[in-house]
């Protein structure tokens, strides 16, 4: 099945989609609280709750995690500061998605269930937010822009850079030709992180439901090193720093280059340079993308990610960022810090400072769903996009190989073994395996 092209997607499920949410709700409706579930209340969870118990158009009516004492927290949170006393907790995100009243779901899971939770989220009727990188593997983010589209509901991806307005202009200079024509865009992630450490299988805590934690994924032992947080470098459960950091500054990437399709070709070297420990994932990357011209530019164009998790040294002044290299000029964009944009002779014409804003964020995906506004700034096809940078770049440094990518049927035509890692394995009869 071809792959839509992203503008006819957006005709579908971009607007359709907004349409039909905002017909779904009267006038009247329309001005009253949007009612939430919330499912992964712990790290950047916690932050959307925090931020959207600050609100009065939406209330928290349930609140799930595996975790028992993240989920007491996040329960105690909406009672004492929220607008909704008598929300619901439950470990099981099944009872969130069979209550009717609830409207949408924000979904900040570990990867490994960001698509599944999402895909029975829309079968069910919600809207949804979800947190980046959307999907664990190509696959699933193929299914999941399939579930938007059937469902005729709103995903909101939480690659909150595409609200933020300092960005936004820099994207809009880009577009409008300041530049000139971009053929490569770079996007990097250079920090510090530390070391996992190497653990054997133990017993899980008390408080964390460890089978429902692992879910439609392959059930492998507990240990120490496992979670929370630490799940991202293991393949089964995280996409590394790539999926984790570095995919924010890649979509950036995706958007400045104006691209509306997958890459061609991808390669990435990397490996662990630096960590002697159990992540999986690489610790040092650099990761190269081809595109094939189009309708929007007879040229090539590329994309290049590079990454260091053990050098805490800016680059281009930007410990995480984004650059654009025109034929008139360049722009170098920082993640949560600011842009300059420099014409030949590296002059500098225009710059500007700025911080992320989630809030702008929400207010887009409330707005949306409301009919207020006409379109997603993180829509589901964005989410798919970028994270099959990150899925191909992974790959290619898994196989050590040049991967030819067919970007209709979104398969890897030259190599048996990288193309059986656009997808993954799942629990035998798993509720959530997503299909």
């Amino acid at each position: 099945m071809p792959f839509p092209d992203r503008r006819d997607f957006l005709k579908t499920a971009g607007a359709g989609a907004v349409a039909l949410a905002a017909g779904q709700r009267s006038p009247a409706a329309q001005s009253q609280k949007i009612i939430l579930g919330v499912i992964g209340p712990g790290g950047m969870g916690m932050n959307h709750v925090r931020h959207l118990c600050a609100r009065n158009d939406v209330e928290i009516a349930w609140v799930c995690d595996v975790d028992q004492t993240r989920l007491n927290a996040a329960a105690e949170h909406v009672k004492t500061t929220g607008n909704n006393r008598r929300a619901k907790s439950t470990g099981d995100m099944r009872q969130v998605l069979d209550d009717s009243a609830v409207d949408a779901v924000f979904i900040a899971t570990p990867d490994h269930w960001h698509a599944p939770a999402a895909i029975l989220a829309l079968n069910a009727g919600k809207h949804v937010y979800v947190e980046k990188p959307c999907c664990h593997n190509i696959r699933e983010g193929r299914l999941m822009t399939e579930a938007v589209r059937r469902s005729g509901k709103l995903l909101q991806v939480g690659t909150q850079s595409r609200s933020t307005e300092f960005v936004r202009e820099a994207m809009q200079r880009i577009h409008e030709g300041e530049i000139g024509e971009v053929l490569v865009a770079k996007a990097w992630n250079s920090q510090r992180r530390g070391t996992i450490g190497k653990a054997r299988p133990s017993d899980p805590p008390a408080e964390l439901d460890f089978d429902a934690w692992v879910g439609p994924a392959p059930l492998v032992p507990y240990q120490s090193n496992l979670l929370p947080g630490i799940w991202r470098w293991w393949h089964d459960f995280g996409c590394g720093d790539i999926g984790n950091d570095g995919v924010h500054d890649i979509d950036v990437a995706v958007w400045g280059l104006g691209v509306t399709t997958h890459p061609k070709r991808a390669t990435c070297l990397g490996g662990k340079y630096f960590f002697d420990d159990d992540q999986q994932f690489p610790d040092t990357q650099y990761s190269v993308m081809e595109y094939a011209a189009d309708g929007s530019s007879k040229r090539k164009r590329q994309l290049i990610f590079e990454q260091r998790i053990w050098s805490p040294y800016k680059q281009e002044t930007y410990e995480n960022g984004a650059a654009f290299y025109g034929t008139d000029g360049y722009l170098v964009i920082g993640h949560t810090t600011g842009w300059r944009l420099y014409k030949p002779k590296d002059q500098l014409v225009a710059e500007r400072t700025g911080q992320a804003d989630l809030v702008a964020h929400h207010d887009n995906f409330f707005n949306c769903i409301r009919g207020k506004e006409t379109q997603l700034n993180a829509d589901a096809t964005a989410g798919h996009l970028s994270a099959a940078i990150v899925h191909l770049a992974n790959i290619a440094a898994r196989t050590a190989s040049v991967l030819e990518f067919d970007t209709a049927t979104e398969e890897i035509t030259n190599n048996p073994a990288a193309s059986s890692l656009i997808g993954r394995e799942y629990r035998d009869g798993h509720w959530a395996v997503p299909s």
